[in-house]
């Protein structure tokens, strides 16, 4: 686990809140409001990043929960970077978030390396229960301005 996954959450600066399909066109719309709401911070999180573990949670979202509530996604702009958080009607917690599992991936399944990516990339991630289900969350530290020589 990066960080700890405690159920506590920062203050934030500026926040977005979209519901999305329970489809897999949730993916792409998730990915673009989490760049745009990126644009907004002068020195934001790495926006590759946050894009790539965005639509990972979306994904799982929409392949592991059942019906058609829709997801909602919802983006917080902090001081000290980014939290992503995907809310869906599903109280189970997702498989293997806060701890890797018994081995490594199948390097010959498409499955299995979602949460992995959010474990590796993310400053900190988990999950908490929520009145309609759970919400699960990464972290994203903002990334100094890079300095090219004059």
């Amino acid at each position: 686990m990066n960080g700890t996954a405690l159920h506590e959450r920062p203050s934030a600066s500026a926040s977005w809140r979209i519901a999305l399909p329970h489809t897999a066109a949730a993916v792409p719309v998730a990915r673009a409001l989490v760049r745009t709401a990126l644009a907004e911070l002068e020195h934001g999180s790495d926006c590759d990043t946050a894009e790539l573990l965005t639509a990972e949670l979306v994904a799982n979202a929409v392949e592991h929960t059942h019906g058609d509530t829709p997801i909602e996604l919802v983006v917080e702009l902090l001081p000290s970077g980014c939290q992503v958080e995907v809310h869906d009607g599903d109280p189970q917690p997702p498989g293997n978030l806060t701890r890797p599992a018994g081995g490594e991936p199948d390097p010959w399944q498409e499955h299995g390396r979602g949460l992995l990516l959010i474990r590796a990339l993310s400053s900190s991630c988990g999950h908490r229960p929520t009145g309609t289900g759970k919400a699960v969350w990464f972290r994203l530290p903002v990334v100094p301005p890079q300095r090219h020589p004059a």
